[in-house]
Parts: C-alpha cells; sequence; structure tokens
C-alpha cells in the first residue's frame, strides 16, 4: 500500500452518530471540503481527511490500514474484535466520545417473566450481533441458539423463528411497539474513537497523537462551566464548598481592596441559579457563568 502523510478518519455517512461526529471534528479546528461524491473530505489547515462510510465497515478499513483512525459504535467495534480475532487484535478503543449512547439488550416477549440467565438456556435468540451475545451467554453459562439477522430483528419472535432478541435499544420504543421489553443489558454502547494500538510512526503518528490532544480538551470542557465571581476573602471557604464538583479555584487581587479577591472556577456539569443564589448569599457578587469551548492543558 502506498505511504500516506495524511491521518485518515472513517466517519459513519449518514446515521445518529454522523452530526454529532462533525460537530466534535469542527471543535477540535478541522475544517474540510467534501468531494462531488459526498464520500471523502479534504481537510483544509490540518492534514487530517475524512472517509465516509458504512458505520459497519469502520473497523475494517482500519484493520486493513485504509484509515487510520475511525468514529464508530462501541458495539460495532467489539463486534468487529470479537468476530475477526486476527485482524481486530491490534485495534483499540483509543477515546469514548460522549454521544450515540445506547445499549445491546436481550429483550422478551411482554408476557414472559425473566428470572435471570438460567431462563434463556436452550433458547433461540435472534440477533445481528452474534460475536457479542456469544460470550454474554459464554461469560453465564447459558447454552442458547444464537439465530443470525442483518435487520427487523424485533419481529422475530412474532414469526416464531426466535424466543427472543439481542439489540441495540434507545428509548426502547421499538421493542414496545413489537410487544417485547428489555430483560437485560449486554453492552452499554456510546461513539468512541477506534484505531490502532500502536499509532503510525511517520507524521500520521504525530498528527493522531496532536487530534487526541485536542479531543481531550473539547470533551473534558464539553458541559463544564467557567464562574467568575467577586468575594471578601473571609467568605472564601464557605463559597468554594458550594462550587458545583469543588474544583480548586484561582483568586486574583483587587487592586485597593486588600479584602475583595476575584475568583475563577472550572466547574463540571451546568451550574443552576439555586447554586448562584447560595453562594451570593454567601457573600460572592457579580458572578458570571460562561461557558467554556476550548482548553489545553
Amino acid at each position: 500500500m502506498k505511504p500516506r502523510d495524511r491521518l485518515r478518519i472513517a466517519m459513519q455517512k449518514s446515521g445518529r452518530l454522523t452530526d454529532p461526529a462533525q460537530e466534535l471534528l469542527a471543535r477540535c479546528g478541522l475544517k474540510f471540503r467534501q468531494s462531488r461524491d459526498k464520500l471523502f473530505c479534504f481537510g483544509e489547515g490540518e492534514p487530517v481527511d475524512l472517509l465516509l462510510v458504512r458505520d459497519d465497515d469502520i473497523p475494517g478499513l482500519i484493520a486493513e490500514g485504509v484509515c487510520d483512525l475511525g468514529i464508530v459504535g462501541r458495539n460495532v467495534l467489539r463486534e468487529f474484535q470479537l468476530t475477526n480475532p486476527d485482524t481486530g487484535a491490534g485495534m483499540d478503543e483509543l477515546r469514548p466520545l460522549g454521544f450515540g449512547h445506547c445499549r445491546l439488550s436481550i429483550a422478551v416477549p411482554q408476557e414472559d417473566a425473566y428470572d435471570g440467565p438460567a431462563q434463556l438456556q436452550g433458547q433461540r435468540i435472534a440477533t445481528s450481533y452474534p460475536g457479542l451475545l456469544g460470550e454474554w451467554l459464554r461469560s453465564h453459562g447459558v447454552d442458547a441458539k444464537v439465530v443470525m439477522l442483518a435487520g427487523s430483528v424485533e419481529i422475530a419472535p412474532r414469526l416464531g423463528t426466535a424466543d427472543a432478541i439481542c439489540d441495540l435499544v434507545s428509548s426502547g420504543a421499538t421493542l414496545v411497539a413489537n410487544q417485547l421489553r428489555e430483560a437485560v443489558v449486554v453492552v452499554e454502547s456510546e461513539a468512541v474513537l477506534a484505531g490502532r494500538r500502536e499509532l503510525p510512526l511517520d507524521e500520521r503518528g504525530e498528527i493522531a497523537e496532536l487530534l487526541l490532544r485536542r479531543l481531550d480538551g473539547v470533551i473534558q470542557v464539553r458541559d463544564s462551566r467557567l464562574i467568575l465571581m467577586q468575594a471578601p476573602r473571609d467568605a472564601l471557604a464557605a463559597i468554594t464548598r458550594l462550587l458545583p464538583g469543588l474544583p480548586i479555584p484561582t483568586l486574583t487581587p483587587v487592586d485597593g481592596a486588600p479584602d475583595q479577591v476575584v475568583l475563577q472556577a472550572l466547574c463540571a456539569g451546568s451550574v443552576s441559579w439555586r447554586q448562584l443564589e447560595d453562594m451570593k448569599r454567601a457573600g460572592a457578587r457579580d458572578m458570571l457563568v460562561l461557558p467554556v469551548e476550548k482548553m489545553l492543558a
């Protein structure tokens, strides 16, 4: 294969991961120009390109060296690793990305009770994830028949081709519509950045490390807020105890007012009006709550 000097990332062409993934890369400072066939995006400014494909193809493209990294569901990555132990052995989940949350669950007909894994002994379970289901069954000592289906898994019990299913669940509405109920979670999933355990030794490895640093900075502050306020020194202990997440604040003296300081703190999660009001009662004033776009440690 011809060597490349540009990092190539595979991601879903269309689906629930597409927009959040593109937004995340944009927050990392990456801009792209899309090709006419809308299958390739050329990076502008940074030597990073995108290949837009089916999500099921992403792990294989990384394993074959066509792409260096991929944004894909954890369920898809782990299924590939289990069903392709040789080619998937060198791959890993490099970063959880915090969007696209869902779960791979076993569901049974609503009228059936579920008392534990032993109840699935000898049952037929329809799924598109034979690797993950098989691993779960083995870990619980259950001998069940795995019925492989490529789609429409949820209708298998109604058609009489399976006794239960193992499928992705988000809201659970599809299960209810097909008279099924969730019995047990097999895998909690979300979008992840996947890649080889060993980064390329050429320029692509340096670019990948740069991207990972930027991702860490974006993810770390994605739900954070920067609080600024002025407060008397003798109220600092009380105010600090009220800061969400109990961060260590940065203090700046106020010129001409030795008993006053400006307090700055990076807080994880949202900051409610009630929390601000509690801090005001403790002595804080002129409070500002600001979103954080980027952070580089």
